[in-house]
């Protein structure tokens, strides 16, 4: 009997990881074209006023250790440039939105795209406030080697309008 609780046990792991990994081979394509676009250009104005091509495939990067090194980079960046809307200390426990943040950005740090994966139905007024704030503090740092890529990060928004990112989060408070 415990060996077959044991098998069970270890085909609920292996279903877990197959339908995780599963959702992100099946998330569709067209999403990313209901984004707010970053920038008025088109992807061939943007080449050619940079004199070198730009990538103009979404490449949502898999959470290898630099990307979760550029995150930090990026988040630190947005971090600097809105210190006064910075939630200080741990977030409430009840935050007012959580956003799931897809941006796209070229090889020399400019967003390209700014998108959502999550969006409060509740607040429907945070993912654009968003956006434009990242969009104002482009261009973020160069992203090196990684190139131009999308890049997933969370915000967690507060009424007050201020914000902390997941990658530099205090985290929230019990009570």
């Amino acid at each position: 009997m415990a060996a077959l609780t044991r098998t069970a046990g270890r085909l609920a792991w292996v279903a877990a990881a197959l339908a995780l990994s599963a959702c992100s081979l099946l998330k569709p394509s067209d999403k990313a074209e209901s984004g707010t676009a970053a920038t008025s250009e088109s992807p061939a104005d943007e080449a050619s006023s940079s004199g070198r091509e730009v990538a103009t495939v979404r490449l949502i990067t898999a959470q290898t250790p630099a990307v979760r090194a550029y995150r930090k980079i990026g988040a630190r960046h947005i971090y600097n440039k809105y210190a006064s809307r910075i939630y200080k200390g741990k977030i409430p426990p009840l935050v007012y939105a959580v956003v799931v943040v897809e941006t796209d950005i070229d090889a020399t740090g400019k967003v390209v795209r700014v998108g959502f994966s999550r969006t409060p139905s509740h607040a429907p007024e945070v993912a654009p406030m968003i956006a434009e704030l990242i969009k104002a503090t482009s261009p973020l740092p160069s992203p090196g080697k990684l190139g131009a890529h999308t890049y997933v990060d969370t915000w967690l928004w507060d009424k007050s309008g201020n914000f902390q990112i997941d990658s530099l989060t205090l985290g929230q408070r019990s009570r």
